[in-house]
């Protein structure tokens, strides 16, 4: 259809310009249609139309880390960079693309003082940035650049610094994605380990992130961040892996069937796991 590329940047300018300097439903819009517009010409499209436009320099380097990420490895990390430097300097007040800066040095597996400078920049501009601290615990983990008690460090300090009074950001949530890793990672190992995992949930550390989770974000209007949702997935996988499956049902019914891949796929098809753990949970 002549003029549907244009009519489709239109919209996502329009989208992602609505969330203002509200910077976790922005990163997340950025997220979703970066995600949404990787197999396409969009955000060559957008950058072209608007080659000073901050937004669209952003939105083109997220897409070409979509791409590297299923891809494993990017065509040219370098460019993709220089957009978010560039993106940055037009919008010095967005952390934004200081945060899909930080995406493109943890899959470079780039040092940890170029990353922590990259987040010190996240930091800076929004202190709880969501999304910035779950890629430090990603970077952090055994996986990639760190290990089991730097990543656990991370966290501590993060809970240390943290209003109690924050739901929307990681406190509560960074503990329990660590404990959902840690499991699988048991999991995967096979053997006398994977029979055992399920006792992880039993240790101080997990049983306090999975009850603070529990108080706090089911009270209702408690989580109002664009990712509650997402929170809210990943409390259900922890409660039903920790076998405390009546405790989960009031989680799946605030989540009334909006599945999120992680932490479901670690199992399989996350929309059969989801809806299994639900049958059991709510029957």
């Amino acid at each position: 259809m002549p003029g549907l590329t244009d009519i489709q940047v239109d919209q996502v300018e329009r989208v992602i310009q609505e969330a203002g300097n509200d910077w976790d439903r922005r990163a997340h819009r950025f997220s979703v249609l970066s995600e949404s517009a990787a197999d396409s010409g969009l955000a060559r499209c957008w950058l072209r139309r608007r080659q000073r436009s901050g937004e669209a320099l952003t939105f083109s380097a997220r897409v070409e880390l979509v791409r590297g990420r299923r891809a494993g490895a990017m065509e040219d990390a370098r460019a993709a960079a220089d957009d978010c430097y560039r993106a940055a300097e037009l919008q010095p007040n967005d952390p934004t693309p200081w945060v899909v800066l930080l995406g493109i040095l943890r899959l470079l597996r780039c040092n940890q003082q170029d990353v922590f400078k990259a987040w010190h920049e996240v930091t800076t501009r929004d202190a709880w940035h969501r999304e910035a601290h779950f890629q430090m615990l990603r970077y952090l983990s055994p996986e990639e650049c760190g290990s089991h008690s730097q990543l656990l460090d991370f966290v501590d300090s993060v809970r240390a610094r943290i209003p109690a009074a924050t739901p929307a950001v990681p406190a509560v949530g960074l503990e329990l994605a660590a404990a959902v890793d840690h499991h699988h990672r048991t999991v995967s190992r096979g053997g006398v380990d994977a029979l055992l995992a399920r006792r992880q949930w039993t240790n101080a550390r997990a049983e306090s992130a999975l009850q603070r989770a529990l108080l706090d974000w089911t009270s209702p209007g408690r989580l109002g961040h664009a990712t509650a949702l997402a929170d809210l997935n990943m409390l259900a996988y922890a409660l039903v892996q920790a076998n405390r499956l009546p405790e989960a049902a009031a989680v799946f019914e605030a989540i009334d069937g909006t599945v999120t891949p992680w932490p479901w796929g670690l199992n399989g098809d996350p929309v059969q796991q989801f809806t299994s753990w639900q049958a059991q949970v709510l029957r």
